[in-house]
């Protein structure tokens, strides 16, 4: 999707949010997302809409269709997954599309809470199309007990480095979603990344933040994380990185700090 910002007085210009920041398409091959993150908008859109439902969406669902359809070559970049991860669960059929979009000369880019023996086995498989494979690691916070609220079964801080690593180690370019910034201050996070990234590092707010239905516990992290979105703490965020060579702001820090203008 795209928002249209008005340039001046009779003249507006579209600009590219959310997955069209990053790619011309998408590619996924199943319903729902064990990682079950709170955040989630792919998981918000399915239950809003009948697809699934709270208790069901993070059981996958693969497609079959999908697995078993050819592809050809498209225009632009191709970002697989979008609206799930690769997990070990459905990681055959994960490798039958990549090898069925890089065999037709796509240019991927692999988004994933990286699972370890996923990314190593990806990364073995497809070195003789390297030139064609970017990682877009999401890694929002160093803490685990953070990880662990917001993203419940996902990996954890030390897995998803090692993944960034070994993408790294073998040649492939890297780069990382710290979308959403999970910790009040991800700079620190950003310079234990930095050293593994070959291209770049998007900052990002979380777009959805619950403010019903909450238990006295939950609520204890969503005002925590309210406080990370706050104007005072987003300008000293951007002060700080906006002069690294590798930093990219998502269309949320974007909008926040009129950067289009810019």
């Amino acid at each position: 999707m795209a928002t249209i910002l008005k340039k001046k007085k009779g003249h507006s210009i579209k600009i590219p949010t959310g997955t069209k920041e990053w790619a011309d398409s998408n590619v996924n091959i199943c319903s729902g997302c064990k990682n079950n993150c709170r955040y989630c908008y792919a998981k918000k859109m399915a239950i809003r809409f009948g697809r699934k439902t709270e208790a069901n969406w993070k059981d996958m669902e693969l497609n079959h269709k999908l697995i078993k359809k050819k592809y050809s070559k498209r225009s632009g970049r191709i970002m697989f997954p979008s609206s799930h991860d690769i997990t070990s669960e459905i990681l055959d059929a994960s490798m039958i599309v990549l090898e069925k979009l890089l065999f037709a000369e796509n240019e991927i880019l692999i988004t994933s809470k990286p699972e370890f023996v996923c990314i190593r086995r990806i990364c073995d498989a497809f070195l003789p199309f390297q030139n064609k494979v970017q990682f877009r690691f999401t890694i929002g916070s160093m803490n685990n007990k953070t990880l662990k609220f917001w993203e419940p079964n996902a990996p954890i801080f030390e897995e998803r480095l090692k993944s960034m690593k070994y993408a790294f180690d073998k040649g492939y370019k890297t780069s990382v979603s710290i979308e959403p910034f999970l910790d009040f201050d991800p700079v620190p996070l950003v310079k234990i990344l930095d050293p593994h990234i070959t291209e770049s590092i998007w900052i990002g707010k979380m777009n959805y933040i619950a403010r019903n239905g909450l238990t006295k516990q939950e609520e204890k992290h969503y005002e925590e994380v309210r406080k990370n979105y706050t104007m005072e703490n987003i300008l000293n965020i951007y002060i700080e990185l906006k002069d690294h060579p590798k930093i990219q702001w998502k269309d949320s820090v974007k909008k926040m700090l009129n950067l289009y203008s810019k």
